[in-house]
């Protein structure tokens, strides 16, 4: 798949699959079962490496993590994390993100709204597809009390919207939604003509993400409310994946019990 057919799944009101993978075991089944999108997500620093959150997470780990997957997808169209701190310097914005590209990704994602403009900008003029990513941001996020809502109230809110039509403006091929009231997802996915992809911000969005690891029942602990165990009613991990994608594009995932 290409970036610029992303477009065409928003027009046919036909809802995107996406998960995360870190390595090829992961990915090749990941792809061969019919997910539309792959992230290669700075998620690997918690659910691989144990960390407390993914600002740990280097560019060097990234580029390797980016080509084992990319070494076996043949379908799925692969979007790679720039990591913590990777674009704050524009000239090592573009660097880095050339290195996820040579490395296999066929789109970066980035966090953040306005104060991103000058490093999208110049991802995008170097024709790098760019995936946004607003509402919760992890990487700002240094322990679990700080996983919170965002765009609860109204001020908070105007800023998303704003922020998903400045960056849709600059050229921003997707967005992702994380943790945002369903209310407010849905508001913004109307407003765009990219695709929205959405991670706790309900059915609305026009595409679900979630790291492969939650849906397939294998991450311990407390889980956020808008993760599924896609092992429950199937047998085997193929059958769970499967399953993940038939429930994104019949809508049955996420339900209200699973939105916020």
């Amino acid at each position: 798949m290409k970036h610029t057919d992303l477009k065409q799944f928003k027009q046919r009101s036909e809802k995107i699959s996406c998960l995360t993978a870190y390595d090829a075991s992961f990915a090749k089944l990941i792809d061969s079962c019919g997910v539309d999108l792959i992230l290669v997500g700075d998620s690997l620093g918690m659910v691989v490496q144990g960390g407390e959150n993914t600002c740990s997470v280097t560019m060097s780990e990234m580029v390797y993590h980016t080509k084992a997957v990319a070494r076996v997808c043949e379908k799925a169209l692969i979007i790679a994390d720039m990591p913590y701190q990777s674009y704050d310097d524009l000239s090592a914005a573009l660097e880095n993100a050339k290195q996820l590209i040579s490395a296999g990704a066929q789109m970066v994602k980035l966090e953040g709204g306005t104060e991103r403009q000058e490093v999208i900008q110049i991802l995008v003029a170097n024709e790098i597809p760019v995936c946004g990513h607003l509402g919760l941001q992890p990487q700002k996020v240094k322990k679990a009390s700080d996983y919170k809502i965002q765009g609860k109230d109204k001020n908070s809110a105007e800023i998303i919207i704003e922020d998903a039509l400045l960056l849709e403006s600059l050229g921003v091929s997707t967005l992702v939604l994380e943790c945002v009231p369903s209310s407010l997802a849905k508001l913004v996915s109307k407003q765009l003509s990219i695709p929205t992809i959405g991670i706790g911000a309900g059915k609305y969005c026009d595409g679900q993400v979630l790291v492969c690891f939650d849906m397939l029942g294998i991450t311990q602990g407390k889980l956020p409310r808008f993760v599924r165990d896609f092992t429950v009613d199937t047998n085997g991990i193929s059958m769970a994946i499967k399953a993940f994608v038939r429930a994104v594009k019949n809508q049955s995932f996420p339900s209200e019990k699973e939105s916020y």
